[in-house]
């Protein structure tokens, strides 16, 4: 069953802002595990599956440093029940040569699971695509850059 719309629009409304404030330099990622269950399972496509409040926030100091010149705005969120999806872009430094940004297209599908929090995360993102503009922009990690794992957890299975 369903929590209620309040609930979760409300929970969806401190995700938004707090992508905001990040994107505005006033957060930083990690504080999104705030906002998981300590069970919570995060699915990333370059770095595959993380299972924890704790996992989450060490996955993101490790995946997004380097990353900090790169922009990740919301266009949209859809709410049914308790499954929300997010879509957003993936923005690069620089421009192409018709004056374009460099721009992947991402989703995010997330389960509400009470008490302000959720408890599944899975990002959706062409990594192909990525990689193709990452190479055509010439663009470079900052420091502290950590490239995903070889052979990351693959397990897309969301919480019972």
């Amino acid at each position: 069953m369903a929590h209620p719309s309040e609930e979760v629009a409300a929970a969806v409304a401190r995700y938004r802002e707090l992508r905001a404030a990040i994107g505005r330099g006033e957060a930083d990622w990690p504080a999104l595990a705030d906002l998981f269950t300590d069970d919570a399972i995060y699915i990333d496509p370059a770095w595959g599956r993380i299972q924890g409040r704790d996992e989450i926030r060490a996955f993101m100091v490790e995946s997004m440093t380097g990353l900090e010149d790169w922009e990740f705005p919301i266009e949209f969120v859809a709410v049914d029940g308790d499954q929300v999806v997010v879509k957003w872009t993936q923005v690069l430094p620089g421009a192409k040569p018709d004056g374009e940004r460099w721009t992947q297209s991402g989703v995010s599908t997330l389960l509400y699971a009470g008490g302000g929090r959720f408890s599944y995360e899975e990002d959706l993102l062409n990594m192909a695509h990525v990689l193709e503009d990452i190479v055509a922009s010439g663009w470079t990690p900052g420091p502290g850059f950590t490239p995903p794992p070889a052979q990351p957890d693959r397990r897309f299975a969301r919480p019972s």
